[in-house]
């Protein structure tokens, strides 16, 4: 096929700066009362899961996104029992969650039905049957509003949100008082993981202000990062908990728990912890550098 043969789809990261997929067909493309979105097939990467102009996922690397997100926080917690998940309307997030034999509970709560629906439909190899896990209780509605309406305490709290775009319904969830919400949701020992945007050290600025933010609410905070081929970037995340240091990992503790609880994963083990920790000089001092604390009044105008 000749370039003219595809639609291609741009993702623009600065005036100057895109990523282009030339795309084989669509599966969906609509907007919803939140978002537009678009699921469509690329022939290196699979079926596509676009959220207002961005990739979320990739049929071919989205193990490696989720892995990096999920597994790190439930693998540092002793026994995750009771989870919440803000989000992750895929499913893959709670296809890792429920890989492990402890869980008992979890509420994931998304705000657009819509993306719920069609990610169900469309991307079963994500979800795996996950919707309809006994375990979940799937709420349509507004993450913040359902925490400050609901005192349930969570061992593992994992916000899978797309990035904090302008007019985005996400905006509120990036935000120093409802960091602050979600410490107070917290079980004892309890633990929490954001996807926390792009980690390029071009693109760094977003992610610095949330490490920054969440440093203000919790006393343990940490990035750390994995390169996901769809994105064409390092992507960060953020763990960070009240009552322990998830920072301090005895040797062996992590794969000795991978092999207790049965899992069989592809990306993440303990030497993959290791990297996705190890943070190079000058992103630490670029990170630590930014001063901005989000809030509620600012929502992210900046970004």
């Amino acid at each position: 096929m000749s370039l003219s043969d595809y639609r291609w789809f741009i993702e623009q990261s600065t005036p100057s700066t895109a990523h282009m997929f030339g795309l084989e067909r669509y599966i969906a493309d609509t907007k919803t009362q939140f978002q537009r979105v678009e699921i469509c097939d690329h022939a290196l990467y699979g079926r596509l899961l676009i959220l207002d102009g961005k990739i979320q996922s990739a049929a071919f690397d989205e193990y490696v996104y989720h892995e990096a997100l999920v597994q790190p926080a439930m693998l540092l917690h002793e026994r995750p029992r009771r989870l919440f998940v803000a989000g992750g309307g895929e499913g893959a997030t709670l296809r890792e969650i429920f890989r492990h034999p402890s869980v008992e509970r979890t509420v994931m709560v998304d705000i657009d039905r819509e993306v719920v629906a069609l990610c169900r439909e469309h991307l079963g190899d994500w979800h795996r049957g996950s919707f309809d896990d006994p375990r979940l209780d799937l709420v349509i509605s507004d993450a913040r509003r359902y925490l400050e309406e609901n005192d349930e305490r969570f061992d593992v709290i994992v916000i899978d949100i797309p990035e904090p775009l302008e007019d985005s319904p996400a905006l509120k969830l990036f935000t120093r008082q409802f960091y602050a919400l979600l410490q107070e949701r917290l079980a004892p020992d309890g633990i929490i993981v954001l996807q926390a945007g792009d980690f390029g050290s071009v693109f760094l600025e977003a992610h610095s202000a949330i490490f920054n933010t969440v440093r203000q609410v919790l006393p343990y905070v940490y990035s750390y990062h994995a390169f996901v081929p769809s994105f064409n970037t390092e992507w960060g995340y953020i763990v960070a908990a009240r009552d322990f240091d998830p920072g301090t990992v005895e040797a062996g503790l992590i794969n000795r728990r991978i092999a207790e609880r049965g899992l069989q994963l592809r990306f993440y083990d303990e030497e993959t912890h290791r990297y996705m920790f190890s943070l190079s000089k000058d992103i630490r001092e670029q990170r630590d550098a930014v001063n901005t604390i989000i809030d509620d009044e600012q929502l992210l105008t900046t970004f």
